[in-house]
């Protein structure tokens, strides 16, 4: 089976590698490991069951930071071709912000945005040992949900439909905050869309990593310099949620249980 449209990967850009290292150790538990490629230095966050990793973090390129390019988190998606899937994006009416190439060893890669402007990346990995990772949901230290912030998901939804086979799910009622579209892929419902509110600056994917309890990780959010802006605020299924923003500044989600 093809894992075309499966998310594999999530990757912070920060300008504090030490620190941001801290903090997320601290608030989801992962641990790292350093990897030297050349003149960089990439990041590889792990959590408990997962020794190859769950995520990444580098420094901002010079390049990326001079073009203002804030601090922040992205996601790949798996695609069957890199090449074809960024021809694609950009007849279905998205941008291609940084064509494919190859990471030696882990595949090819592009960076691209939806129609609306929302960046995301996809890629091609490399054959992988052993097959893909089955994780249980609600593995701690996983990423657990997707969220776009983008336009009206009644819309917005066919571009992502198109590229990767995304499935709708059910509609939520969000009131004045308009409807909140579920998505599936090979994983399940892993993911919703909603229309960008006008506190959030631009379209952009939100990533909620998984944690334990949300109360003692909002005070380790806190202490550790990071700040709430959203939550912890009850979700159907009996989760709970916060959105936050870290000590550089790169928003990022969590959810987990109370009690």
């Amino acid at each position: 089976m093809s894992n075309h449209g499966r998310y594999i990967w999530y990757e912070l850009m920060t300008s504090d590698v030490e620190a941001a290292k801290r903090f997320y150790g601290d608030v989801v538990g992962w641990t790292h490991e350093d990897m030297s490629a050349g003149d960089m230095t990439y990041t590889v966050l792990k959590a408990a069951d997962a020794p190859s990793g769950v995520a990444g973090m580098m420094t901002i390129p010079a390049e990326v930071k001079a073009m203002g390019v804030p601090p922040n988190w992205t996601g790949y998606v798996c695609v069957d071709d890199c090449d074809a899937a960024a021809e694609k994006v950009r007849s279905l009416g998205g941008s291609v912000m940084r064509p494919p190439e190859d990471i030696p060893d882990i595949g090819r890669f592009a960076v691209v945005a939806d129609p609306h402007g929302a960046v995301f990346e996809i890629m091609k990995p490399a054959p992988m040992d052993g097959g893909w990772p089955d994780t249980p949901p609600g593995a701690l230290g996983h990423t657990s949900w997707h969220e776009l912030y983008g336009g009206d998901p009644a819309e917005g939804f066919g571009f992502y439909e198109a590229m990767f086979g995304w499935k709708k799910g059910d509609t939520l009622d969000m009131g004045p905050m308009g409807p909140y579209q579920l998505f599936s892929n090979q994983d399940g419902v892993v993911g919703g869309m909603m229309k960008k509110p006008e506190q959030v600056r631009q379209p952009a994917w939100l990533y909620y990593f998984q944690v334990g309890d949300i109360d003692a990780a909002v005070l380790r959010v806190t202490n550790g310099g990071g700040k709430v802006v959203n939550g912890p605020m009850e979700v159907p299924g009996g989760d709970w949620i916060i959105q936050a923003v870290d000590p550089q500044g790169a928003m990022f989600a969590l959810v987990g249980k109370r009690g």
